[in-house]
C-alpha cells in the first residue's frame, strides 16, 4: 500500500501533534506516525504524570506543616498504589482525547516504526507513504551510560512503572530529572540520595539556584555525593550499590535511578536512505526555520538538541507549519529568553541569562540584584524551604536579561515575568510597576540595592 499526504509527521508527541493538528486546520492532507501512545514522553512519561506526582508530593508536605495552623490532622503514610492508579487513569484520559481529536482532525494516524525510504517516502512495516514535507519529531529517550550492572538500574520511565514505593533510592544525576524525581520521592518518605559528576546540582543554572535548592534538599533530608564519578552497578547482600571510579562505594539502595539525560529518537528513521545529516550525537541539525539539510525534511522538539521542552516543541511546529501553508514564508520560533520551570520542592523558575553567562557576553557592564527570605506561608512552622530571587540586568539602562527564582508559587509567577523579559523591560519598569502584597512575586518589583561581588564596582 502506498498514500500520498501534503504532511507527514514522524512521532506523535507534542511536536508532531502540534505541527500535525496546524496543517489539518489549513486543509492539508496529514499523517502522524506513532510507535506508543500520542502525547510522547510529555504525556506519557514526563511532564504530565510528573506534575500529577509532584502534586500529591506536595499535598503530604502540607499535611506535616498543618498542625502549626492548629490543624488537628496526621498522616498515616502514602498509599502508593492509590495514588499511581489515580496518575494513570489521568494519564490515559489524556491519551483517549488525543486518539479522539486527531480523528476528528482528519489527521491520519499510522502506528509503528518510521523509516525513511528516500528524500520524499517512508516505510512503516510492509506499507510506504510518501509527502510533500516530512517533519522528524520523534522526541528523545532516557540516557542508560554503558558501564558493568548499567541494567540494575531504571530511568524515568521505569520510575513512572514502579508498583509500589522504594524505601531508599539513588538517582544519579543532579538535572532537571534528578532534583525533580528527587524531591517526589523525598517529600512522600522515600530515603534519597543524588550522586552527581558535577560539583553543584543543576549544574547549568545560575549558581543562585543551585546553592539554595541544595541548602533545601539538604534540610528535607536529602543526602547528596557530588563529584562522584560512577564506574559500575552492583547487587550485594544489602542491596544494590554504586562504585565509583576511584572505587568508593554507595550501597544499601533498593532501587538505582539513571537520570543522566536523552538521547534524541533518531537513529532508527534510517536517515542515510534520505540524505539527511545527523551527528554523532543524534542530533539533526536544522536552521532558524527548523530546515535540515534536506529540502523537504525538517525536524523539531528534542531532536534538535535546543531547548527539550514540551512548549518549545508545540511553538516550532506551530510556526512550522503556518510557513509552509499559511503564507508565513518568515515565521520561525525565536529561541531566545524562552522561560522554564524545574519542578522541585519548592519549584525552580527561570528565564533569561545566568551571571556567569551575561557576564561573558556583557563583561562588567552588569547589576546583580538578589534576596533571599523565607517565605509566609511558613511563619507558622518551625522551618520551611528558603525563596531566592536575582535579576541580572546590564547597561546604564539595567535592561533585565536574566531572571532566577526558587520558591513557593515562582513556577507560576515566572510565565508573567518572561514575557516582561521577552519585550526587553528594564529594572525601571519594574519598579514602577505595583507590588501585589503580601506575596513573593512583588519582591522582583521592589529590590532596591544592587549586590557587589568582590573586585568589581559600579
Amino acid at each position: 500500500m502506498s498514500q500520498h499526504f501534503d504532511l507527514i509527521a514522524i512521532g506523535g508527541g507534542s511536536g508532531g501533534l502540534a505541527v500535525a493538528e496546524k496543517a489539518a486546520q489549513l486543509g492539508r492532507r496529514v499523517a502522524v506516525v506513532e510507535t506508543g501512545k500520542l502525547g510522547g514522553t510529555c504525556v506519557n512519561a514526563g511532564c504530565v504524570p510528573k506534575k500529577v506526582m509532584w502534586y500529591g508530593a506536595n499535598l503530604a508536605a502540607a499535611v506535616a506543616d498543618a498542625p502549626g495552623y492548629g490543624i488537628k490532622v496526621q498522616s498515616e503514610g502514602i498509599d502508593w498504589s492509590t495514588l499511581v492508579a489515580g496518575r494513570n487513569r489521568y494519564v490515559a484520559d489524556i491519551n483517549g482525547y488525543w486518539d479522539g481529536y486527531v480523528e476528528r482532525q482528519g489527521i491520519t494516524r499510522i502506528q509503528g516504526q518510521a523509516r525513511f525510504v528516500d528524500a520524499r517516502t517512508i516505510a512503516v512495516g510492509d506499507d510506504h507513504y510518501s509527502a510533500d514535507h516530512i517533519v522528524i519529531a520523534t522526541g528523545g529517550r532516557p540516557i542508560v551510560p554503558r558501564m558493568p550492572g548499567a541494567e540494575l538500574g531504571i530511568t524515568s520511565d521505569g520510575f513512572f512503572a514502579l508498583e509500589s514505593q522504594p524505601k531508599r533510592v539513588a538517582i544519579i544525576g543532579g538535572g532537571y530529572i534528578g532534583v525533580e524525581l528527587a524531591g517526589v520521592l523525598r517529600a512522600l518518605g522515600t530515603e534519597v540520595t543524588i550522586v552527581a559528576l558535577e560539583d553543584r546540582v543543576l549544574f547549568l543554572f545560575d549558581p543562585m539556584i543551585s546553592e539554595t535548592l541544595a541548602e533545601n534538599m539538604g534540610a528535607d533530608g536529602i543526602q547528596m555525593r557530588l563529584e562522584f564519578e560512577v564506574a559500575a552497578l552492583e547487587k550485594n547482600a544489602d542491596g544494590l550499590a554504586l562504585v565509583a571510579r576511584d572505587g568508593e562505594r554507595l550501597g544499601g539502595f533498593d532501587t538505582l535511578l539513571w537520570a543522566v539525560g536523552r538521547t534524541p529518537n533518531t537513529r532508527e528513521l534510517n536517515l542515510e536512505a534520505a540524505g539527511v545529516t545527523m551527528q554523532p550525537n543524534g542530533i539533526i541539525p536544522v536552521d532558524a526555520y527548523q530546515n535540515t539539510n534536506v529540502s523537504g525534511i525538517y525536524a523539531i522538539g528534542d531532536v534538535i538538541g535546543r531547548e527539550p521542552l514540551t512548549p518549545v516543541a508545540i511553538a516550532a511546529g506551530r510556526r512550522l507549519a503556518e510557513r509552509l501553508f499559511g503564507g508565513k514564508p518568515d515565521l520561525k520560533l525565536d529561541y531566545d529568553n524562552v522561560p522554564t520551570v524545574v519542578f522541585a520542592h519548592p519549584p525552580i523558575g527561570k528565564v533569561g541569562l545566568t551571571e556567569p553567562e551575561a557576564r561573558e557576553h556583557f563583561g562588567d557592564t552588569l547589576t546583580i540584584y538578589e534576596t533571599s527570605f523565607t517565605p509566609m506561608r511558613y511563619a507558622l512552622n518551625a522551618h520551611g524551604p528558603k525563596t531566592a530571587m536575582k535579576l541580572v540586568c546590564v547597561g546604564p539602562e539595567e535592561r533585565v536579561v536574566g531572571i532566577h527564582a526558587i520558591g513557593d508559587g515562582v513556577d507560576e509567577m515566572m510565565q508573567g515575568f518572561g514575557v516582561a523579559v521577552k519585550m526587553g523591560a528594564t529594572k525601571a519598569d519594574l519598579d514602577s510597576t505595583v507590588a501585589i502584597h503580601p506575596s513573593s512575586a512583588e519582591e522582583l518589583v521592589t529590590l532596591k540595592e544592587p549586590v557587589r561581588r568582590p573586585g568589581q564596582g559600579f
